[in-house]
């Protein structure tokens, strides 16, 4: 009978929590086959759906080793949505104040400053001071939604300076709502805090509809996925990378200086295998007169997490185990001076590994933005 009773309180909530098809699993073992960190540390999704569907002791602490990646689901013979097993699985536990500790501090954050990182309301838009950031309004086609990490990550902020100058460059019709913007949530939405996800998502979606928005542009692909599949929508939504391919494409972006580099790109999780997003960074990256594109061995689908997603961005992961050690070297291993990204977490985590690695005289990490701006 002591076996029943966890089931029931724990399979049932977690399947009430938005795992219905938790059941559906055949414990065939794909997902573990395919999940970066088995090798490393492991992990095995396997057992954790496993133990979550007989509600067994050590879900609430083998649930914090995914990343959301989407891996395991892209080989899954039966299609079985395992982050939403994941999710549903931190849902019932955080709940339960579970929550780890440095989780807990970023959920403190986003609840009194609508961000993750703990900066003020007040600084969020200091990143544009002295920089020609036009304001939305009916005069403007698009609005940029800035990303928290853009806003007070030192190393990233530089990526929001880049996209002004290259915005401003292509000549496009946009501008930035100045206040009110809080974090899409993308981040505590997969950690399970599903009623502050809520509430984030709430603000953020009153403030385009109140400004008449249409057309938003994100520079985090863990913005665009949460506002094209998880807000209420009535507005066109656009990546940075696809913005970037159709104004060169058309002619209003031109790529007019020399790069006499080998680059190669990392396809993040969330712009490529959650949101299949992978022709418009090299359409790009290609255009760049004289530079030498080389692919890594496992690109698009097939690409290698930087480990970031999922909330383990603010985790600290053991030395030996970091996913961004292992896709830096796969960098440096093609030859590469340039290792191109397009997502703030990747940036981060790259950025890391190249000191981790003693790399830094070996590849340079560059958003795509970033190197855009260097060749126009």
């Amino acid at each position: 009978m002591q076996a029943v009773t966890p089931y029931l309180e724990v399979t049932d909530a977690i399947m009430e929590a938005g795992g219905e098809k938790l059941k559906t699993c055949l414990q065939c073992g794909a997902c573990t086959g395919s999940c970066p960190w088995a090798p490393v540390n492991g992990f095995s999704v396997r057992s954790m759906i496993r133990l979550s569907q007989f509600g067994l002791e050590g879900i609430e602490k083998m649930m914090w080793e995914c990343s959301t990646c989407k891996q395991c689901e892209v080989r899954c013979p039966q299609g079985l949505p395992i982050i939403d097993v994941v999710k549903a699985a931190r849902t019932v536990f955080s709940q339960g104040g579970l929550l780890p500790g440095p989780l807990r501090n970023v959920v403190g954050s986003l609840v009194s400053k609508g961000c993750p990182w703990g900066g003020e309301k007040e600084v969020r838009y200091d990143w544009m001071a002295g920089r020609p950031v036009p304001d939305f309004g009916p005069d403007k086609e698009n609005l940029y939604f800035t990303c928290c990490t853009y806003a007070y990550d030192p190393r990233n902020r530089k990526v929001g300076e880049a996209t002004v100058e290259v915005l401003n460059k292509a000549g496009l019709s946009w501008g930035v709502v100045k206040t009110g913007e809080v974090c899409c949530g993308e981040a505590v939405n997969k950690m399970g805090e599903t009623e502050l996800f809520g509430k984030l998502k709430d603000t953020n979606h009153k403030l385009f509809v109140d400004h008449k928005a249409t057309s938003i542009i994100t520079g985090s692909p863990h913005c665009y996925h949460t506002f094209t599949k998880e807000y209420p929508g009535g507005y066109k939504v656009r990546h940075i990378s696809q913005v970037l391919a159709d104004a060169v494409d058309s002619g209003k972006l031109k790529l007019s200086k020399s790069l006499l580099k080998k680059i190669t790109f990392h396809d993040p999780c969330y712009l490529g295998r959650h949101n299949g997003i992978y022709d418009e960074p090299r359409a790009v990256l290609k255009a760049i007169p004289d530079a030498e594109f080389v692919e890594m061995p496992r690109n698009r689908e097939d690409s290698l997490c930087c480990g970031g997603g999922g909330g383990k961005i603010w985790m600290e992961v053991p030395a030996g185990e970091r996913l961004s050690d292992f896709r830096v070297q796969e960098a440096i291993d093609t030859g590469a001076q340039i290792l191109v990204v397009d997502c703030p977490y990747c940036l981060t985590n790259f950025e890391d590994s190249r000191k981790v690695l003693n790399a830094e005289d070996k590849i340079q990490v560059m958003d795509l933005v970033e190197l855009v701006k260097t060749v126009i």
